[in-house]
Parts: C-alpha cells; structure tokens; sequence
C-alpha cells in the first residue's frame, strides 16, 4: 500500500499566506482544516508553512506525504452518529528550524505573508532573558517570533503594509496580550530600534483567540483498519469530534481577510472575548468537573457513560439549566445551543474521555470552574444550590480516597492530599463531626481564596449531602436529592 503524497491525491497550490509554529495534531485538525475548507470555498486562497517549535517533531513525516494527511471527524452532529473523512491540502510544506535555520528566517521575506498562528503548548508563550538575537536560534517561542519580526521589518524597510495578523491558538487567558508583552520585551532587551517597536505597535496585530475541539490524535489501535479504508497509508491521519469553535478578537478587516464565518465554520469574530471564555469554562468545564466526583463515585468511568446514566444524566443537564446558565450574562438562546452542543460531545461515541483523568487538580478546577458560579448563584437567588453543592460535597467524598473497597489514586496537590486525609482520618461516623471536617475545609483560604464558612448555610448542606452520602452512598444521595428537587 503506497503511502498518501500528491500522486495519489492531486494538490492545488495556493500563495503562502500563514506561517504556523506547530505542527501537531491539534493545528492540523482545528487551523488547518479550516483552511483548506476555506480554499474549497475560494474564499481565502492561501496555503500554511507549519514550522515545527521544538527540535523533535513532524515535519519529516509531513514534507514525506507532500503536506497531506487525512482527518477523520467522529461523533454526534445534528443529533446523528456521523464518521466523516477529509484529506488536507492547505500545508505546502514543513520546515524543521533546528535543521534550516535560513530556511526558517527567509519566510520572513514572503511578499504574501499575512498571518502567524502558534500552538506552543501553554508553557510555550514564556520569556526567558537568556534568549539573545544573535542566538542561532532562540529557545523560546516570543524569542523566535521577534527575531522572524525583525527579519522582516528589516527586509521590507518598516514598510506599514507589510505587518502581520497573529493569533496565538495555546490555552492561556489573554494569549495575545502575553505574546505580545514578551516580543516587546525583547525587542527592549535586544535594542532594537524605536522604529521597530513602532512598526510592532503599528503594523502588526495580535489578537487573542479561544479555540475548543476535541482532538485525540493518531488513531494508533485503528490505524490498519482505516488504512484499508482508505486504501492509502497515511502516518499523520488525526482524528477529532465534530464540534469546533474558534473564537478570534478582533476587528471587521480580520473577519474579511479570514472569513471563515462566511463558509459556516463555528469561527466567531468578537470585540471582547471574555463572556466567550466564562461561557465554556462554565458549562463546559465546569459541568466537567462537577460531574467527575459524582459519577465516579456513584461507579460510572466515563463522561459519554455518565450523561447516558438515567440518574447522573438528569442530574448533569439539571446542574447545567437551572444552576449554571442562570449565572451567565449571554444571550439565552445562544446559551442553551452551546449546551446542547456541549451535552452531544459529552455523549460522542468515539472519545472514550475517563472520568479519572479528568479528576486531575480537582480542588483548583473547582476553584476556577464552578466556585464562582455557586457563589455568584447564592448572590442572584438568596440561597444555596443544591446541585452544585452535591458536587462539592462529591468532591470532598472523592479525596476520601475509596470508592467502595477500591482506592483512588489522587493526582493532586500533596498537601491537599494530606489535609484531606487528616480530616477523614478523623471522622468517627457522627453527624456533628461532618459537620467540623466540612467547616475546616471550608476555610482553607488558600484552596478557595475566601473562607467559605461565610456563605451562610453552604457547610450544612455540604455536611448533610456528605453524610447521606457515607451512610447510603453517592448513588442513593443523588437519587434523594433529585426526587426531593423534583417535589420541591
């Protein structure tokens, strides 16, 4: 079987347009595949660079295959199971930096150059003073991207008309306001000339985005059978869900130059992406980790499992209507679309998403996902909500470190680790000192940032939950609180 290249899928070649540091599975599945369904469309005509960011990478492979590589999207979509398949031709080539240094730096030269996209992972956007400009080439990504900036500023003489839209795809707040801080801080470091940070300020725009799909990646224990499939072989095939969201701020030129809106892709051109990133960190994270504890210690492994249980199903879509989006400051509608859309992936056939992994730091997950919402909750309706403190409780339950007679391995902080287990260490059985071990996690301002014995009425009802929960297990509680919720 002949390995995919451009003898077996014709290739049509575009302008380079975008330069991408990254070549993963990610960006190849999200960015690029956007891309090339813009090109289809002949809105856009332009085709990617991917630069690979670390020394060991794709690009061989990618170069091998003449920039093509298949995408399998699978999961529910418009309520349907549905497996689709595209070959990618938006990358004209891989170029390896550590291998062609000048390679790298002529992109810079590239008359139709317009956009910059990075996938560095969320360590990648970072400033370290020891990177120089006269390095063969810089350790961190901000130090590669303001050398690649100089070298153009340099080459077209500070032309205005030459700068370039870059939009940073790793998932940190503020992506683009950091990337952008640490070039100038570069540039500072570096002295370079005050024309050149005007030229940055001036002729190049750094816009911050949000970017959401699930991407698992090379289909390792199915790679033979889809081969076959396709009759090809393809080492770069990535499959990814369905759903995709790419929220980009910026301004109406961007949505012209990019208008990946135009040809129905989930790419959303805003002014403020803020309301965007409490929306998904709400629902989508937030139902996430509320649901973690619950499910697995009621004996479920998986998301798609959970939200297909009769009980914990009913529980998670009414945590997410009645408790969550009554806090969110969004158009209603659009609400209620982007959780029936978060509810489908959660029940995406093709993602086996452990419940275990996503346990991971659970304590600050809560923290940043859906303490605010319970908190803002009691602010909005003057009482305590009962869903999302049953996840609480859940959670407390869950560093209890049992689930039956089996031990959970907690990935946590040790220290938290240990407070958890010296409270439960002792807990002699009485209702009274649930009551104390609640009351003292809820202190523990360095965890929640307040003390959260100060939202009166919050440690009762964690404490009862949790009691119901040791004497009857989480299963029988979450049956009790839903029966109560549905006679109330």
């Amino acid at each position: 079987m002949k390995k995919l290249s451009k003898e077996i899928v014709a290739k049509k070649l575009y302008p380079e347009r975008v330069l991408q540091f990254g070549e993963g599975n990610f960006m190849r599945a999200f960015v690029d595949w956007q891309i090339d369904l813009m090109n289809e469309a002949g809105v856009f005509n332009g085709s990617v660079v991917a630069v690979q960011p670390i020394e060991h990478g794709m690009v061989d492979t990618l170069n091998q295959q003449d920039g093509l590589y298949t995408v399998i999207l699978e999961g529910v979509k418009d309520g349907s199971i549905v497996r689709e398949k595209r070959v990618i031709q938006s990358i004209s080539r891989g170029i390896n930096p550590y291998q062609d240094l000048e390679g790298y730096l002529a992109l810079a030269e590239l008359e139709d150059l317009q956009f910059i996209f990075s996938n560095t992972t969320e360590a990648g956007i970072v400033f370290n003073e020891d990177d120089q400009l006269d390095d063969a080439l810089q350790k961190t990504f901000p130090a590669k991207l303001t050398a690649f900036l100089y070298r153009r500023f340099l080459h077209f003489d500070g032309d205005i008309n030459k700068g370039l839209t870059i939009i940073p795809c790793e998932l940190i707040d503020r992506n683009a306001d950091y990337l952008k801080k640490y070039v100038l801080q570069y540039a500072s470091l570096w002295n370079l000339s005050e024309a050149f940070t005007k030229w940055l300020d001036n002729a190049n725009t750094f816009c911050c985005s949000l970017v959401d799909r699930i991407v698992p990646g090379f289909p390792k224990d199915s790679s033979n059978s889809i081969e076959k499939e396709l009759g090809y072989r393809d080492e770069l095939m990535v499959v990814g869900e369905h759903y995709h969201q790419w929220i980009i701020e910026g301004s109406d030129i961007l949505r012209d130059t990019f208008p990946a809106d135009k040809i129905g892709l989930n790419t959303v051109f805003a002014t403020d992406l803020d309301p965007y990133r409490t929306r998904k960190v709400k629902i989508l994270n937030g139902a996430h980790t509320a649901m973690t504890p619950v499910a697995y210690l009621s004996g479920v492994d998986t998301v798609q499992n959970a939200v297909e249980d009769k009980l914990i199903g009913k529980y998670i879509e009414a945590l997410l209507y009645q408790e969550i989006l009554p806090t969110i400051d969004f158009p209603e509608s659009e609400l209620h679309t982007f959780t029936e859309n978060v509810l489908d992936r959660f029940r995406n056939p093709f993602i086996e998403h452990y419940l275990i992994s996503i346990s991971l730091n659970s304590v600050a997950k809560f923290k940043a996902r859906d303490l605010p919402t319970l908190l803002e909750y009691v602010t909005l309706k003057n009482e305590i909500p009962k869903k999302l403190a049953f996840a609480f409780a859940a959670l407390v339950y869950f560093y209890r470190g049992k689930r039956g007679a089996e031990s959970i391995d907690l990935k946590d902080d040790p220290e938290i680790v240990a407070y958890f287990t010296t409270q439960w260490n002792s807990y002699d059985g009485s209702s009274e000192k649930m009551v104390d071990i609640v009351r003292n996690i809820l202190a523990k301002k360095d965890w929640w940032r307040i003390d959260l014995n100060d939202c009166v009425g919050l440690c009762d009802v964690i404490a009862t939950n949790l009691y119901t929960m040791d004497r009857h297990g989480v299963r029988k509680a979450l049956l009790e609180l839903m029966e109560a919720e549905a006679h109330a």
